[in-house]
């Protein structure tokens, strides 16, 4: 890792854990006598920085497993660059097992991060995650707390393998399910399939919304050079580990803040390279708030504006057609991606290394151009997201292009609609269903509010009358979100979302949906006057939660083209909180 250009500025006096620690009065005679509770002499904690590393580890994360032994490489780190280093547990977001979803979760880890690097006596912060949700909850809550922070990317895992055939991270999974409900598979190779697709620790190795995400907190300048690449249990990564640990000490010195990196031409280079990667929708929820909590104003509008001009050149599963990301890093990960399109970045912005992105792009190369393609060659000729807008969803909706068979990207049919995710899976499942390929699938009260919590149902299933006569692919619309690693035309993130009386609330089986993807306009073809009586006679449902946290994610969480981030946690909300009163 390349020295950093920065001065160190900061004193042993100047540091924020100098406030806990150095004074001679009974407040600070406490907290040095608990450090020695803990078995620790003054001299290992006195004028260092003290060092947060924020471990989402748990028994149920699997996307996290190896994070036990990581965070042990990056206290390495953190030591011998003269730091004092100090794990803090964080709530751990894993995809599979959370219910209903873990995006009803994002904004409590981003609180949580906040609120604890805020109340103990950090001077900076590892923040180690991965898995779907972490990476924008923990960066989200970094930059508003304000202390330099360096994240440590998960990972992606390892391919998972069956019977000779490669298989992708959740593609995989809904391709095999298909070709179960249509009869083409036995239960002994489905069996196969579940043991095969999951072969080691780290995050989904297809790029769904983990690799999207951890590649834009990498593009943003915030984690080590191409660390978003490496395989969770490559030796590098461990390495990468300790680097981290090292650098962030230096960071402290520096006093390298969020606020210097996570600027609106970061935000940008993230967003651009989000769409050369074929990322995951999500990334369009997620890296709006990431960029609003850094008082950067980016819309839906920015973003489709960037996915028109930007051409998709990472051949990565499920945009891409062959490889996944253990792939993508032997071809020379995110670095080389980068490299490949350096005149389309702000290549003059200041990331964690202290030196600027063009600077850590030096040397990068491709090793492989069928896995990383020149911009000549593109996958897809633009970005992997475009977003549309209509009377259907006139704050927008997203769909990803490249994943779906593009004789839907203009098309007209009769909507088939559910008010429920249950309602849907039995109609679906009903051989005998009047469906034709034509129809668009609607399931509505899915969204952040009616969810609740925003699920990813959004990729809804082939019926399996359609199934069995060979179809794959049909229109799908949903106000929810769908898995990163999923594909087809499915339109998501209506918004505003039907559970607040947005337009998809009004609409009825029958009625014709049409979808002009060139033009970006998706429009259920009702007159205006119909939709105002229609309107007149919705009655809103029943609130989803009447207590507790659920309670307040109901108050406070903003629609899909906002970011879903809570009101009161926007930088444009108030003032920022102080440092806390020490008594």
């Amino acid at each position: 890792m390349s020295s950093s250009s920065l001065p160190k500025t900061k004193k042993p006096e100047d540091l924020r854990s100098a406030r806990w620690f150095a004074p001679d009065d009974l407040r600070s005679f406490g907290h040095r006598s608990r450090m020695m509770q803990l078995g620790y002499s003054e001299e290992e904690f006195r004028d260092k920085p003290v060092i947060g590393v924020l471990d989402t580890w748990s028994e149920l994360n699997t996307c996290h497993a190896h994070f036990k032994e990581r965070v042990q490489d990056v206290k390495r780190g953190i030591f011998q660059a003269g730091g004092f280093a100090v794990q803090m547990p964080s709530l751990s977001l894993d995809e599979s097992s959370l219910k209903p979803t873990s995006m009803l979760y994002r904004n409590m880890l981003a609180m949580e991060t906040e609120e604890m690097i805020r109340a103990h006596p950090l001077d900076g912060v590892v923040l180690m995650g991965g898995c779907d949700k972490t990476t924008p909850g923990l960066v989200m809550g970094a930059i508003s707390a304000g202390v330099p922070m360096i994240y440590l990317p998960a990972g992606p895992m390892l391919r998972g393998n069956y019977a000779g055939k490669i298989l992708g991270s959740g593609s995989d999974g809904w391709k095999y399910w298909d070709e179960r409900r249509a009869g083409n598979i036995t239960d002994e190779e489905w069996l196969g399939v579940q043991g095969g697709i999951a072969r080691s620790a780290g995050t989904c190795m297809t790029m769904g919304t983990a690799s999207t995400m951890t590649a834009i907190a990498d593009a943003m300048g915030l984690t080590l050079p191409g660390a978003s690449s490496i395989p969770a249990v490559d030796s590098n990564h461990q390495r990468m580990g300790s680097d981290c640990g090292r650098r962030i000490v230096d960071m402290v010195w520096e006093d390298l803040t969020p606020d210097k990196i996570v600027t609106d031409a970061a935000c940008r280079n993230a967003a651009i390279v989000a769409m050369a990667t074929g990322c995951s929708t999500n990334a369009v929820v997620h890296l709006i708030a990431m960029a609003r909590r850094a008082g950067v104003d980016l819309t839906l509008d920015d973003l489709d504006a960037l996915g028109r001009v930007t051409p998709l050149i990472a051949n990565v599963r499920p945009s891409g057609k062959d490889y996944l990301m253990e792939d993508f890093f032997y071809a020379g990960g995110l670095r080389a991606l980068m490299k490949q399109m350096e005149d389309r970045l702000d290549l003059s912005v200041m990331t964690v290394t202290g030196r600027t992105m063009g600077e850590n792009l030096e040397g990068a190369k491709v090793y492989n151009d069928d896995v990383i393609r020149p911009l000549s060659n593109p996958v897809y000729h633009e970005g992997s997201l475009a977003v549309v807008r209509g009377n259907l969803c006139p704050n927008g909706g997203v769909i990803k292009p490249a994943a779906c068979d593009p004789k839907y990207h203009v098309h007209e049919g009769p909507a088939m609609v559910f008010d429920s995710y249950p309602e849907m899976k039995k109609a679906i499942d009903d051989e005998n269903l009047d469906v034709t390929p034509d129809h668009v699938l609607v399931l509505r009260n899915a969204g952040p509010l009616g969810g609740p919590g925003f699920p990813e149902w959004g990729m809804l299933p082939i019926p399996k009358a359609l199934i069995k006569k060979g179809h794959r692919d049909m229109l799908r619309i949903s106000d929810a979100r769908m898995s990163g690693t999923s594909y087809g035309a499915c339109v998501l993130h209506v918004s505003p979302e039907s559970f607040i009386g947005g337009p998809l609330a009004l609409l009825k089986n029958g009625d014709i949906i049409r979808l002009d993807l060139p033009n970006r306009s998706l429009d259920m073809l009702v007159s205006e006057e119909e939709l105002a009586r229609r309107k007149a006679e919705w009655k809103a449902p029943e609130p989803r939660f009447q207590r507790g946290y659920g309670w307040m994610f109901s108050k406070h969480v903003t629609q899909a083209d906002q970011g879903c981030d809570f009101d009161f946690l926007e930088t444009g909300f108030g003032q920022k909180a102080g440092e806390p009163d020490i008594y």
